[in-house]
């Protein structure tokens, strides 16, 4: 009996100690590498560059890769993108407002021109074939225009531009602001109630580009002659303005674009900017006078906008304004721009 159970007990004994021997080797962690953790735990790195516009936060550095001769854009006088193939007429409903110029916008780089009065359509015709130009200004609605009447412009004639291949650049200029330095402009000023004035002529402004065959997706540009950028109580009530009709302009479907000369309204709009305030203008058409038009680096180096804001494809410069050009035979007084932005897409 004894042997019998000193024979179990080996037993067991045997049987635990090769239950240690064949028992696999618990897992250890590894130890942690500190630099690793700490670059991957610390927190993202702010921004080089500088504040985007809020509406306009999309990345810019592949606009630093054009190469020397897509700059060169004196000769290339229609390059411009793939319209949304869902834009069709403005839309009445609410929703989000956000800046639609990447993803609905039709851009034209190359030479511009403006005038006061839609030319006829023979000066338009010879001057496509025989001017720099590839782009047409028009201003086509708003109570501040310097010529409301406007005898040759109608759908048909957009229509007719478009066809025989000018791009056009819609121009808008509603009321001006309450401390605009032109007098002749000082009777269509904005009034006490700046954003529902804006709200108000940014539909008339959808509305009458609608008429004129222009679809969603367009660019529509507000255009402020100069004022004081320093009058602070003036200022407000403009860029309260300024921002409705964006908002609107937005809400329809159409891409809000802001004209006025550098050292004021886009001045201001580029403090906006940089306070970080919203609903501002999705491209930016700034009037200063030089001896050349901008070349495609030169667009980007204006004095008081961040070479990083309203680019790629956002920016027009005017360098010169009231200038008398003929071509084929048709004598036109036109302002000049180099541009490099969105343009009217023009219904069938």
């Amino acid at each position: 009996m004894r042997l019998r159970k000193r024979a179990a007990a080996v037993a067991l004994a045997l049987t635990a100690l090769l239950g240690l021997l064949l028992a696999p080797e618990p897992e250890r962690s590894a130890p942690r590498d500190t630099a690793y953790a700490a670059a991957v735990d610390a927190p993202a790195a702010p921004d080089a560059l500088v504040a985007r516009p809020p509406t306009d936060r999309r990345a810019d550095a592949d606009a630093d890769t054009n190469t020397k001769a897509e700059r060169n854009t004196n000769a290339e006088r229609n390059t411009k993108a793939q319209p949304n193939s869902n834009a069709d007429a403005p839309a009445e409903g609410s929703g989000a407002v956000v800046d639609t110029t990447a993803d609905t916008a039709l851009t034209f780089r190359g030479l511009a021109f403006d005038t006061c009065q839609a030319p006829p359509l023979a000066a338009m015709r010879s001057w496509r074939t025989s001017s720099p130009y590839g782009a047409v200004g028009v201003s086509y609605g708003g109570r501040g225009r310097r010529c409301p009447q406007q005898p040759h412009l109608t759908r048909d004639w957009v229509a007719a531009v478009h066809r025989m291949g000018w791009q056009v650049l819609p121009v808008f200029a509603g009321s001006q602001s309450p401390c605009v330095r032109d007098e002749r402009r000082r009777a269509a000023v904005i009034g006490a109630s700046p954003g529902a004035e804006g709200q108000r002529e940014g539909n008339e402004a959808v509305e009458r580009a609608w008429a004129l065959g222009m679809a969603r997706g367009s660019a529509l540009y507000l255009d402020l002659e100069a004022y004081d950028v320093e009058d602070v109580e003036c200022a407000r009530a403009t860029l309260d303005f300024v921002r409705a009709w964006n908002r609107e302009v937005r809400r329809r479907g159409y891409v809000p674009g802001f004209h006025s000369a550098a050292d004021a309204g886009v001045l201001h709009m580029e403090r906006a900017r940089l306070a970080g305030t919203g609903d501002l203008p999705s491209a930016m058409w700034f009037a200063r006078r030089s001896a050349e038009p901008a070349l495609y680096e030169d667009l980007y180096d204006e004095q008081v906008l961040n070479p990083y804001a309203w680019r790629p494809k956002r920016r027009i410069h005017q360098y010169d304004g009231d200038v008398t050009e003929n071509h084929g035979g048709h004598s036109l007084t036109v302002g000049r721009s180099m541009a490099d932005a969105p343009v009217a897409r023009i219904r069938p």
